[in-house]
C-alpha cells in the first residue's frame, strides 16, 4: 500500500469520525429509546467533584454511547452480523427455533437459592396460616427443547425438587405448563407468560386450593395487539422477528376495578387500551404497575383474597375474579409488601397463604391470602 493511499484512507476515516461527532452534536438528545425500552443517558453536568471522583468521564462515555446517531439501527445491525457468524446468545438471550427469544437463566450466586428456601421455611414455621409454595419455571425450562444445541441454562426443575423437600404443599406450575409446552404459553419476544400460560397456571393454583378449575371455553379471547415486542426484543438487539400477538381474555361486564395509584381509591379498568399504541403494550394489563388494585363481581360470594405479586403475574390477574370474586392485588416493591426472601411475614391472619415466584427473576416469592 502506497503512502498516498494510506493517507487517503486515514483522511476518510477521520472525516467519518468527525462527521459522526458533528452529527451527534447537532442532533437533539433523546430522552428514551422505545426500541430498547429504557431511559437514555443525558448530557452530564461538569462539576469539580465529578471530575475528581471519575464519575464525569463515566457519564460522558455513557452519554456518547446512548446518544450515538442511529443507535437503534446500529444495535440491530450488530445483532444481525453476529447471527450471520453463528452466534446464538445475545446479551444473555438465546435466539431459538420458531423466531423465539429465551432468556438464559444463570445459577443464583452466593447460595441465594438456598437462602430463599430457608426464608420460606422459616415463614411457614412461624405462621399459623396454611402455606402453599409455587415456583413458576421460565421458558428456558419449559421450552428447553427449543434452545440451541449445547445451550446452557440453570436446571430449574432440580431446584423445584429441592423446594419440594421443605414439606410445604407445592403448586406444580412446572407440570401444568410442560403439559402444554406445544402451545403459545410464553411470548416469543418477552420474558412473561401469555394469557394462555397464565390461565394454565391459575388452574394449577386453584387445584391445590380445592377450587373449581376455570374452563377455557368460558372465555372469548380478544386479539388486543399483533405488534407486541417485549423485553427480550429490546434487550437482545434482535429486531427482525415477527411481533407477538397479545390477547385479552376477560370481559369487563359486571366487574368493578379500583386502583390506589395516588394513595386513595379511584375507579379503574382491567385493560388500559391506551398502552396498545405505545411500546410497553404489556402495561395495558391493569394499566401497569401500581401500589394496589382490587376487583369484584356482582356475586353473593363473600370470601375475599389478596395477591401480592410482580409483573409476571399481571396477565393472571384478569381471570382471577371468576375464581375468587373479591380480590385485592398489591405490588411488591411499591407497597413494601412482606417478602419471605427478606425475612418478612404474612400479615393476613387465619387465611390460607400462597407464595408464588417466577424463577427467571430469581426466587422472590409473593403471597396469596384468601
Amino acid at each position: 500500500m502506497s503512502k498516498r493511499y494510506a493517507r487517503f484512507l486515514t483522511a476518510v476515516f477521520c472525516l467519518f469520525l468527525g462527521g459522526l461527532m458533528v452529527w451527534q452534536m447537532l442532533l437533539p438528545d433523546r430522552e428514551r429509546s422505545d426500541v430498547e425500552n429504557r431511559t437514555l443517558q443525558q448530557r452530564p453536568a461538569l462539576t469539580l467533584s465529578s471530575v475528581l471522583d471519575g464519575s464525569y468521564m463515566e457519564d460522558v462515555e455513557a452519554y456518547v454511547q446512548d446518544q450515538f446517531p442511529l443507535r437503534d439501527q446500529w444495535t440491530g445491525l450488530k445483532a444481525r452480523t453476529e447471527q450471520l457468524i453463528g452466534k446464538r446468545l445475545f446479551n444473555n438471550i438465546y435466539l431459538c427455533e420458531g423466531e423465539t427469544l429465551i432468556s438464559k437463566v444463570d445459577a443464583p450466586a452466593d447460595g441465594l437459592e438456598k437462602a430463599n428456601l430457608n426464608y420460606v421455611s422459616q415463614l411457614a414455621e412461624k405462621s399459623d396460616i396454611p402455606m402453599y409454595l409455587g415456583l413458576i419455571p421460565s421458558a428456558a425450562e419449559v421450552w428447553r427443547d427449543k434452545l440451541p444445541e449445547g445451550a446452557e441454562s440453570w436446571d430449574q426443575n432440580a431446584y423445584l425438587a429441592q423446594a419440594a423437600g421443605l414439606g410445604l404443599p407445592m403448586i406444580d406450575f412446572s407440570a401444568a405448563l410442560t403439559a402444554h409446552a406445544d402451545e403459545p404459553i410464553f411470548y416469543r419476544t418477552d420474558h412473561h407468560w401469555t394469557s394462555l400460560g397464565a390461565f394454565y397456571g391459575a388452574n394449577a393454583l386453584l387445584e391445590v386450593l380445592g377450587r373449581e378449575s376455570l374452563k377455557q371455553e368460558s372465555f372469548t379471547p380478544e386479539i388486543a395487539s399483533t405488534s407486541f415486542n417485549g423485553t427480550l426484543y429490546s434487550k437482545s438487539g434482535i429486531h427482525w422477528l415477527t411481533p407477538d400477538t397479545m390477547e385479552f381474555w376477560v370481559k369487563e361486564d359486571g366487574l368493578t376495578v379500583t386502583s390506589w395509584r395516588t394513595g386513595s381509591p379511584e375507579p379503574s379498568i382491567l385493560y388500559d387500551r391506551s398502552y396498545l399504541t405505545e411500546k410497553d403494550k404489556y402495561a395495558s394489563f391493569l394499566g401497569g404497575n401500581q401500589p394496589r388494585a382490587s376487583s369484584g363481581m356482582r356475586t353473593p360470594e363473600t370470601a375475599a383474597s389478596s395477591l401480592i405479586r410482580d409483573s409476571y403475574l399481571t396477565p393472571w390477574r384478569p381471570s382471577w375474579p371468576r375464581a375468587l370474586p373479591r380480590s385485592t392485588c398489591l405490588t411488591r416493591g411499591i407497597t413494601g409488601c412482606p417478602r419471605p426472601v427478606r425475612g418478612g411475614t404474612a400479615s393476613t391472619p387465619s387465611a390460607p397463604s400462597c407464595t408464588v415466584s417466577p424463577l427467571h427473576h430469581g426466587p422472590e416469592p409473593v403471597f396469596l391470602a384468601q
